[in-house]
């Protein structure tokens, strides 16, 4: 029997709450500790209650900062984790956000449910973590520098440039001389502002995501064409495109995206407004890692061009503010969060304009079942938005072409650059079923003796 096992505790047969432990002898690496987003009781139940002892639980290694992979660290050093967090310095910077605002939602989220429960006499109930929680998980937090070997125990650890979003890493383990591959979000080629992933040549195993195993995305390069078509076609009825966007990379990219537009002619001069203080919070962590660049955006940083700023754009701040956009008639163009339309100011923005047939409901990243986002994008005739049904009569563009993850053949072809005769055994992980199983054959076909796609809980010798 093996002493190295894994363990896939999240992020198995879904695309949400990230978590597999690694286990040498008695030594634990858990790599990643997302937040599991669904159904809120689900959910609840996930995110709440660890299924392994958090204090027996050595190391742990974020690969990036979407809250599906990083979001429940303040709940596990909560629960007596006690060791080092490793991640980029991009990643620290982001993560001190992203988890502040993620305590910040659950503790408003709280007092909601305690309001309804305590109208019904029940106790009430305390939210999974707290801002003061998730700021004495900052003291576990090791940054390091890409291509660094960093020792965790009997563990050795180097993170390469994963070229999802600023920061995001492959963790490259190795433990008694084997290697251990773990791509957290793998990225695309030839992407604005980040690099381009960096091959990895040898492992014996794979721990691969798949979120997009079953699915090829347009072509990026017809991605400003497309962004265009839509901006001049909302703009020539008099409407307003809403876009839900993720505060991390998806927002600073659509920025960067308009500024090039502009510049170009290519589109009015509109007024955009980044409605979201998490957004600009990260753009500001953007602007101080431009070493993070692509030789494209370093070209033009280097031109004395600001790459997340032009005439015509603003940062909304308060909320009066906020709510003063929906009082507007000209056209204009509104990114908010959150992504996936669960929550944040974008439900206001939806609330006011899914009903006008002259606006546009622009979806530029995953939406996973049950949510908000998913049911727009299905263009369900009626939604729910806080408590209330609205009908949608306006226009719903996807634009999976600005998805930051590799798509089917993205990843074959990466996997398919390794040396495929020491692949021994990989892992399909952070996918819906129906992504994950369109890969097995594929992978098989390459060469790898055994592919799986695991169950929560399922557990391998390696």
């Amino acid at each position: 029997m093996s002493d190295l096992k894994v363990r896939f505790w999240g992020g198995a047969r879904t695309v949400t709450g990230s978590r597999h432990l690694l286990t040498f002898g008695r030594q634990q690496l858990l790599l990643e500790c997302g937040l599991f987003q669904g159904h809120r009781d689900e959910a609840e139940q996930i995110n709440r209650h660890f299924p392994f002892k958090a204090r027996e639980v050595d190391h742990c290694v974020i690969s990036h900062t979407h809250i599906d992979h990083c979001g429940n660290l303040p709940n596990l050093v909560k629960r007596g984790f006690t060791g080092p967090v490793l991640m980029t310095r991009a990643t620290e910077a982001l993560a001190r956000l992203l988890l502040l605002d993620s305590a910040y939602i659950q503790e408003s989220d709280i007092r909601y449910v305690n309001k309804k429960r305590r109208a019904r006499g029940e106790p009430p109930r305390e939210p999974i973590y707290t801002a003061g929680d998730a700021e004495h998980c900052f003291e576990r937090f090791q940054p390091v520098a890409y291509a660094k070997r960093t020792r965790l125990g009997k563990f050795t650890i180097h993170l390469h440039d994963a070229g999802h979003i600023l920061g995001s890493a492959l963790v490259d383990v190795e433990v008694d001389g084997r290697r251990i591959l773990f791509t957290g979000d793998l990225g695309r080629r030839k992407m604005p502002i980040v690099r381009d992933p960096v091959q990895v040549a040898e492992a014996d195993y794979l721990i691969m995501e798949g979120t997009y195993g079953n699915w090829t995305h347009g072509d990026y390069r017809e991605v400003s064409d497309r962004l265009a078509g839509v901006i001049n076609r909302v703009a020539g009825r008099g409407g307003r495109v809403i876009v839900p966007a993720f505060a991390v990379e998806r927002s600073q990219e659509l920025i960067y995206n308009l500024n090039r537009l502009r510049r170009e002619n290519r589109i009015p001069d509109l007024p955009v407004f980044v409605d979201s203080p998490l957004a600009t919070r990260v753009t500001d962590v953007f602007r101080n890692f431009p070493q993070y660049y692509d030789e494209e955006a370093t070209t033009l940083l280097n031109g004395h061009r600001e790459l997340f700023d032009f005439d015509g754009l603003t940062y909304v701040a308060g909320p009066e503010e906020s709510k003063a956009l929906n009082q507007r008639r000209e056209p204009c163009i509104i990114i908010s969060a959150s992504g996936m339309c669960e929550g944040g100011r974008v439900l206001h923005h939806l609330k006011h304009g899914i009903g006008d047939e002259r606006n546009c409901v622009m979806l530029v990243g995953f939406q996973a079942p049950n949510t908000l986002g998913a049911r727009i994008a299905a263009r369900e005739p009626r939604v729910r938005i806080y408590g209330e049904e609205h009908e949608l009569r306006a226009e719903v563009v996807v634009m999976n072409e600005f998805s930051a993850h590799a798509d089917r053949q993205g990843l074959l072809d990466y996997v398919g650059r390794m040396k495929l005769n020491r692949l021994k055994k990989a892992f399909i992980v952070h996918a819906e079923p129906e992504a994950a199983e369109a890969l097995v054959e594929p992978l098989l076909t390459l060469g790898i003796r055994e592919v799986h796609v695991p169950e929560p809980g399922d557990e391998y010798e390696l």
